[in-house]
């Protein structure tokens, strides 16, 4: 696969003057990897940190945690859905200006020596909801410490001992995963609070809805434009020589403390008041925000989405590498209106089909009706991934098997399986080492790819041909097999791929909009670098 003539996409313009349309450009590598590469020198002095200051600044973090406790625990006695009192009594800007002074402590002692702010944060009254964005580690909490605004959070996060009670003080809107109406509640309150005429704190949100790597925004999600309010976009910027501040790893939260100084700069960009169509479309409203933070960052907009970090996250023997076509893939498959469930039912039937054609190749026209949608420009995208050499002509078993990936991303082996089923020989269904390397690089979404160590080393007996149940003994006997002869220049000592260990929705509670319920679904578990 390859991202070979993909035709840019209009966003959508706001009717409120946005006038020229913009382009919408998928990015080059993978938003959901950041691979990080120390040097010698780097390593000699992450070793050094690690035996020196990084003790000293994780005492110091816990010491002023212990010392916000108390502060926190007497002002967030009384009702949370008590409306704040105004004016705020003089013991409470006491304890409010106490709490920030410690927390900026905390960063300070943590290596954030000077935090720029540029622009000027708005009052209640102008915007009752922040944007933050691009969403990418621990240490984008430091603007939430800095304004004390209240947040969306997990319910669970109350029950943490002191952390909890830190939380409860900015007095925020928890969402409970076993609530089946809690999505529903959340938009309310945030529409509450957002038409309060200032009683009520800030709202920080992350639309995201993820960790990224910062190198674009994805889409981000309508929650918090559901209430057509206006909201003032903010953007995070870590202009530091190690970009370490990215992900939300244990390791990422190491490396971070064990440089000497780490900047981050917080830009609070002018208040987006929301057109009258806007108000009526969430979704628009939300791509025009993300717009205005994009080009204050000088980055690009992708259609990427919370689903995709899923795909890109899932647990398998095949970890998808940063410059995977993949992402793009599943983007046209839900444009074309394509359902996952639906898909994976009829998996069989098109690998049946595929079968039959053995590699005979077909045009756009053919593959259209394969996949019984009509011929757009999504689809000619979507056929342009496979159709490397530009003549016009695809082979449908490649499509196939990156259907199966976007539909069952963590089951390699049931890709490999449907793979060898399509285009092994009739006889025994054994593959060559081209067939293979073509299987290989399509379930990993990549034009180039060396399989001929991987083949030998499955091919023991040197018959020139494998079947998938050798295939399957071999991925059972060596279940990292793909780091060994797929990936290796990637090994941990060179590089250190980090990946969100789990998805954090809106930056630091589940996803609140109502229409993306996740229930049921099973949680995304680390994959092993």
């Amino acid at each position: 696969m390859r991202l070979r003539g993909c035709r840019p996409r209009a966003a959508p313009a706001s009717s409120a003057g946005a006038g020229d349309a913009r382009l919408l450009a998928p990015p080059g590598r993978n938003p959901f990897v950041h691979e990080l590469r120390l040097s010698a020198l780097q390593k000699a002095q992450v070793a050094l940190m690690t035996l020196t200051l990084f003790p000293v600044r994780l005492l110091v973090a816990a010491a002023m945690m212990l010392l916000a406790w108390p502060l926190a625990l007497v002002a967030s006695l009384g009702s949370a859905e008590k409306e704040p009192e105004q004016p705020l009594a003089l013991w409470r800007k006491v304890v409010d200006f106490l709490l920030k002074a410690i927390m900026r402590t905390m960063w300070f002692a943590g290596g954030f020596h000077r935090v720029a702010v540029k622009g000027r944060q708005a009052l209640p009254t102008e915007a009752a909801i922040l944007t933050l964005a691009p969403h990418s580690s621990y240490f984008d909490a430091i603007p939430v410490t800095m304004t004390m605004s209240s947040i969306v959070m997990k319910a669970e996060s109350r029950d943490i001992p002191i952390w909890g009670t830190l939380i409860r003080y900015i007095r925020p809107v928890f969402v409970s995963r076993s609530d089946q109406d809690s999505r529903r509640k959340t938009v309310e309150e945030i529409k509450r609070r957002a038409q309060s005429n200032g009683k009520w704190p800030q709202i920080m949100i992350f639309p995201e809805g993820t960790c990224t790597n910062r190198t674009c925004l994805i889409t981000f999600k309508p929650g918090a434009f559901i209430p057509g309010a206006p909201v003032q976009p903010v953007v995070l910027r870590y202009p530091n020589k190690l970009v370490s501040c990215v992900f939300l790893g244990l390791e990422i939260l190491w490396l971070t403390l064990c440089q000497f100084h780490n900047q981050v700069e917080i830009e609070f960009l002018p208040v987006y008041s929301p057109s009258e169509e806007e108000k009526r479309n969430p979704a628009l409203y939300a791509s025009n925000v993300r717009r205005v933070m994009a080009e204050a960052l000088g980055v690009s907009v992708t259609d990427y989405t919370f689903e995709d970090c899923q795909l890109a996250l899932a647990e398998g023997q095949l970890r998808l590498p940063a410059d995977t076509c993949l992402l793009e893939f599943a983007r046209l498959v839900r444009g074309l209106g394509l359902k996952p469930e639906k898909l994976e039912k009829d998996l069989d039937r098109y690998s049946e089909s595929a079968r039959k054609k053995g590699g005979e190749k077909m045009g756009v026209a053919e593959f259209a009706t394969s996949l019984e949608v009509p011929v757009s420009d999504l689809l000619e995208d979507m056929f342009s991934l496979f159709d490397e050499s530009g003549s016009g002509q695809v082979d449908l078993r490649e499509c196939v098997v990156a259907l199966s990936v976007v539909c069952r991303p963590a089951r390699t082996l049931d890709t490999i399986q449907l793979a060898f089923k399509m285009y092994g020989a009739q006889e025994d269904g054994s593959v060559g080492e081209g067939d293979l390397s073509c299987i290989l690089k399509t379930a990993l979404g990549v034009a180039e790819l060396t399989v001929t160590d991987l083949f030998r080393a499955i091919d023991q007996e040197e018959k020139g041909k494998i079947t998938f149940a050798d295939f399957h003994r071999f991925a059972e006997m060596y279940p990292d097999f793909a780091e060994e002869y797929l990936y290796p220049d990637q090994t941990h000592f060179e590089s250190c791929a980090e990946t969100p260990p789990a998805l954090i929705p809106n930056g630091f509670c589940a996803d609140f909009s109502p229409e993306n319920s996740d229930a049921g679904r099973k949680p995304v578990r680390k994959k092993l670098d």
